[in-house]
C-alpha cells in the first residue's frame, strides 16, 4: 500500500499519453503506483474567459508516485 509517508514522486508530466504509457509499464511490471491529477485552470478563471485560446493538452498535470522501495526499478523502466 502506498501512503504519503512511503511514496516517492516518479514523474510529473502534462502529457496524457506519456502518463498513460508510464502507468502501463508500471502495471505490466507489477509496480503499485498512485496518480495525482491537477487541473491547472481554476474554475473561476474558466468562468470569466471560457476555454477559447487554451491548449487543452496542457491543462492537466499528472504526478505519478511509487513506493520508495520500487523507485529505482520504476525509474529504470520508464527511461
Amino acid at each position: 500500500m502506498i501512503t504519503i509517508f512511503n511514496r516517492r514522486e516518479l514523474i510529473v508530466t502534462m502529457d496524457m499519453k506519456r502518463q498513460s504509457d508510464i502507468r502501463n509499464v508500471l502495471a505490466d511490471n507489477h509496480i503499485d503506483y498512485v496518480v495525482k491529477t491537477t487541473n491547472l485552470q481554476s474554475a473561476s478563471a474558466r468562468s470569466h474567459t471560457g476555454r477559447f485560446g487554451i491548449n487543452q493538452d496542457y491543462s492537466y498535470e499528472y504526478k505519478i508516485f511509487v513506493h520508495k522501495n520500487d523507485y529505482g526499478k520504476a525509474e529504470a523502466l520508464i527511461r
